[in-house]
């Protein structure tokens, strides 16, 4: 052979004939050229989170299937959940038991689940034509106030009954309400109301009521589905989640019925979705099924699985 010899190694060759071939690879040592600058990119966050709310297992609850200590675990082991709303009468008796919520708030913590709020019903109506049964009533939800706090959670749901005239019932609920925002005021939770018969199943009635409270601490619970103001009387269920999402710190996807590709029949999730995001909430949804077709484990699964595949 004429001329100088060259000694080529295997990373050598490589390098050249990557060169040659256009592909610019470079050694192993230094890493690649396509992408060597770039950084991963994150994972993009979901825009809203899913919560259970008890009342989807009220049956299992009611017959004794399921224990209300072990709503937690069951939240989290069978439908992969890591948050709750409780209801407060699956408890009603323990509100100021402080070592049967100190077992709830442990068998949470034990397994992962975060609890949000309690869903307070049968404690008197805050909006009650009857002074005195008005002011009962208030200290009866400071019980709950306390539990929720005890529990860490950011709210209690509430009820806005009344009795009376449009105008007059408006000026009541919101007297109650105001009333005991200021007692969770002082705890530092959250008084939300939801839409949940009556009046407080038309839109713009809650809305005007949570005007007049002007309280931040007093906010609303958009229920997909709970508008029917009386027997007679259908509220707009999009109107509705429209005129309450301003003063939303919970939301409740209300379900009943699937079709077979897996949507809800009665609620356009699409729309509601987006009439909620429009709103730029970015807290958890919750998860209410209520059917009867399916269980009510397959119901939970079919509204989570339809949340998460309109989320994204």
């Amino acid at each position: 052979m004429n001329g100088p010899t060259e000694k080529y190694t295997r990373r050598d060759f490589m390098v050249r004939a990557a060169a040659i071939s256009g592909l610019g690879v470079l050694p192993a040592a230094h890493g690649t050229l396509l992408g060597q600058n770039q950084k991963p990119k994150k994972p993009t966050k979901p825009w809203f989170k899913i919560s259970l709310a008890q009342w989807s297992l009220h049956r299992t609850l009611s017959s004794n299937k399921l224990d209300n200590l072990d709503f937690a675990k069951s939240a989290r082991d069978d439908f992969g959940i890591g948050a709750i709303e409780y209801v407060n009468s699956f408890f009603k008796s323990k509100a100021q038991d402080k070592k049967y919520l100190g077992e709830m708030k442990k068998r949470a913590a034990d397994h992962g689940v975060k609890s949000l709020l309690i869903m307070v019903d049968g404690e008197g109506r805050l909006g009650d034509p009857d002074a005195s049964a008005r002011a009962k009533a208030i200290d009866n939800h400071i019980r709950w106030l306390d539990a929720a706090k005890f529990l860490g959670c950011h709210a209690i749901r509430v009820n806005a009954a009344s009795a009376g005239e449009y105008e007059e019932q408006l000026a009541l609920a919101a007297d109650g309400l105001r009333r005991l925002a200021e007692k969770g005021a002082e705890r530092g939770l959250n008084v939300i109301v939801e839409n949940h018969g009556g009046l407080s199943s038309n839109g713009a009635w809650l809305a005007a009521v949570m005007k007049r409270v002007a309280h931040k601490r007093c906010g609303t619970l958009p229920d997909f589905g709970n508008f029917r103001v009386s027997k007679e009387q259908m509220y707009d269920r999009y109107k509705g989640v429209t005129e309450l999402m301003p003063y939303a710190k919970a939301v409740s996807a209300k379900s009943h019925d699937f079709d077979a590709e897996g949507n809800e029949v009665h609620t356009d999730y699409v729309k509601m979705l987006r009439i909620v995001k429009k709103a730029d909430y970015r807290g958890f949804i919750g998860i209410e099924y209520e059917g009867g077709k399916l269980s009510e484990a397959e119901g939970i699964r079919a509204t989570k699985k339809l949340l998460e595949r309109v989320r994204g």
